[in-house]
């Protein structure tokens, strides 16, 4: 965060101070977990659902925090902590961010980029972190952090030596972006797709795609969108762009018809699980790439970070190296482990709909077929439900099911109700003795895979967030602590 008198941040936030001098300089950083407080830090206790943060400002105080931003005063013995009231701890955080960020633009020289789409969002933001990275100050958020706390705890992480803020922002509902970018407007805007993933959520892809739109209208003058060619609810997206703002076009096509363009041709994907294409960039002469990230899918998200560091004047010899050795950053994304009892894990199961389900099931098709050099090796999918799908739920989970047996996958365990109609299909579209089967909970997955699994296979997690299978993939991948 910029620094800030007390009473710059009270103007901006409608709040008063309490026991602390108006005058006094704020030097650290912004957080909302009391554990994380360093010496000179604010700490924003908000309201969550288990937990009110004001019960933590002591602790904060103790631990060396400057001042606390909450709903009600805190005391101690009757005395005032240094605070500021506010009406609402979580509005008051983004106003803080809102603050900073446009205090950073007037004195330095930094561009926000901000990166949205039904999936690839935390691939894209860790990959364009990482080609930035190493070209000046980046920030970037750990995680997905990318809703109305977790943009804004981003945002303060930015200082006057900060070159590039890197924002990954999700929707949830009409209306999440527009507030997001009212906090932080973007340079550049990154629109990856319109897909199925909450679509419970939206009602409809129509919904969804004008959720999304709100991120490039919200774009600066003189900014840019990054939008997916091959994707037209997101082409149709530059009819929205506002006077002054440009476009730069991804495409898996060899020849997009919109220019300019990032593109790739003669994509092929690997039995290590790796891909490889040739890289287009407006004014560079092509260049081979091989994706250090797992499965054909990531090709888009390469290009839409690539195109990214294009416009941030990344010269291309490093994009492509980058590209190339810039593996999954955050956790259970297409994350590959080889166990100490040979068995490799390829856990992808921290978000799921069914376009990435389809791509973790084609990677995991492609390495069991193996090449001329490693042969052929047996394949598990553990298949959890996918979330916020609404009515079409039943009908995603069915194309599941029939696709596990298009592509020969060995053996099939489906985990919990919701996700029993991809079992259901696989029978139906011609799995036949053990291919697949249906258990309800995590435990007896566990059980099966324990009975089954011997080394040399590769066994695939994919499923939402709150099935919980990423934790079981820890297990079998004998990653320690896991849950």
């Amino acid at each position: 965060m910029k620094q800030f008198a007390a009473h710059e941040v009270a103007t901006a936030l409608k709040g008063e101070l309490y026991g602390i001098s108006p005058d006094t300089l704020l030097t650290g950083g912004v957080v909302t977990d009391s554990r994380e407080v360093q010496p000179g830090d604010v700490f924003v206790a908000r309201r969550g659902e288990t937990a009110d943060g004001l019960d933590y400002a002591p602790a904060a105080i103790e631990a060396g925090a400057s001042l606390i931003i909450a709903e009600a005063v805190p005391t101690v013995d009757g005395e005032h902590l240094p605070s500021l009231h506010v009406a609402d701890a979580t509005v008051a955080l983004g106003q803080l961010a809102r603050l900073s960020v446009e205090a950073l633009r007037e004195t330095g020289e930094l561009t926000v980029i901000a990166i949205t789409g039904s999936a690839g969002k935390t691939t894209v933001k860790d990959l364009t972190g990482d080609l930035l990275a190493g070209h000046a100050e980046t920030v970037w958020p750990p995680n997905s952090y990318n809703n109305e706390v977790g943009v804004p705890l981003t945002a303060l992480r930015a200082s006057e030596t900060t070159r590039f803020l890197v924002l990954e922002m999700g929707a949830r509902s009409i209306g999440n972006l527009s507030y997001l970018t009212s906090l932080v407007r973007p340079d550049i805007a990154v629109e990856l797709g319109v897909g199925t993933a909450h679509s419970g959520v939206f009602g409809s892809l129509e919904n969804t795609a004008r959720a999304k739109a709100e991120l490039v209208e919200s774009l600066v003058e003189g900014g840019w969108a990054v939008l997916n060619a091959d994707d037209h609810r997101v082409a149709a997206m530059q009819e929205v762009l506002a006077a002054g703002v440009s476009t730069l076009w991804f495409s898996r096509e060899a020849e997009p018809e919109r220019e300019p363009a990032v593109r790739a041709s003669g994509i092929q994907a690997h039995a290590s699980g790796r891909t490889s294409f040739t890289l287009h960039l407006p004014d560079a002469e092509p260049a081979p790439v091989e994706l250090a990230l797992l499965g054909e899918h990531h090709v888009a998200n390469a290009l839409a970070a690539a195109a990214v560091a294009h416009l941030c004047g990344i010269p291309a010899r490093s994009i492509v190296t980058t590209l190339a050795t810039s593996g999954a950053a955050s956790r259970w994304r297409m994350e590959l482990i080889d166990s100490p009892s040979g068995i490799t894990v390829l856990n992808d199961a921290y978000n799921a709909n069914p376009d990435s389900m389809r791509a973790s099931l084609k990677t995991l098709a492609a390495m069991g077929r193996g090449d001329d050099t490693t042969g052929p090796r047996r394949t598990f999918a553990v298949l959890g439900e996918m979330l916020e799908l609404g009515e079409d739920s039943v009908e995603a989970h069915d194309s599941i099911g029939r696709l596990v047996v298009r592509l020969n996958i060995g053996r099939t365990i489906v985990v919990g109700e919701g996700a029993k109609p991809i079992f259901q299909a696989a029978n139906l579209e011609g799995s036949w003795g053990n291919e697949a089967a249906w258990v309800p909970s995590i435990a007896e997955a566990r059980e099966l895979l324990q009975a089954e699994l011997q080394p040399g296979d590769i066994v695939l997690f994919k499923s939402s967030r709150d099935a919980g299978l990423r934790y079981l993939g820890d297990e079998i991948a004998g990653v320690s602590g896991a849950q």
